[in-house]
């Protein structure tokens, strides 16, 4: 088991896009396991290789409620996103100690390349579907908090530098 540690923000690397996966090796399997221990050990429910400073476009997903059951996905694309939004306390390991409601699509499909190496596609519905899009917007650069209003994201970062 391997927790790796989560870059501090604002570390540039939160804000650059990752490099697709060109193939799946024994090394990018390794590094989902290392992902995931990472992820329970937060706990959490998804993490991006960006954020504990691998640039490339991998992430996990589990919110199942038995846990162990965790989505492995490398250059995920969303497909198609339900109309019906749901809120959700969003947060990151990367700035800790702060959160924010944040609206997205209730489900969304995903295509993404799996740990076999196939093209895989799945819906994700609820806190998965939530996450999914949290994890795609950590490969593309963008924090949860981006998804904010001017005041309130300067207000969320105000409070994470008093904490820090």
């Amino acid at each position: 088991m391997t927790v790796r540690k989560c870059l501090p923000w604002p570390d540039k690397r939160l804000r650059t896009k990752a490099e697709e996966v060109t193939e799946i090796t024994d090394d990018i399997r390794a590094i989902w396991t290392d992902m995931i221990d990472t992820m329970e050990a937060m706990p959490g429910v998804g993490l991006a290789g960006p954020q504990i400073g691998v640039m490339l476009r991998l992430a996990v997903v589990d919110g199942s409620a038995e846990r162990g059951r965790a989505v492995r996905l490398a250059n995920p694309e969303i497909l198609h996103s339900s109309i019906e939004l749901r809120e959700h306390e969003e947060a990151s390991p990367n700035l800790p100690g702060v959160s924010a409601v944040i609206k997205r699509p209730r489900a969304v499909t995903v295509r993404y390349i799996n740990e076999e190496g196939a093209v895989d596609r799945r819906d994700f519905v609820g806190i998965e579907a939530t996450s999914v899009q949290h994890q795609i917007d950590h490969l593309n650069g963008k924090m949860y908090f981006d998804n904010l209003s001017k005041v309130k994201r300067d207000m969320l970062l105000r409070k994470a530098r008093k904490l820090a």
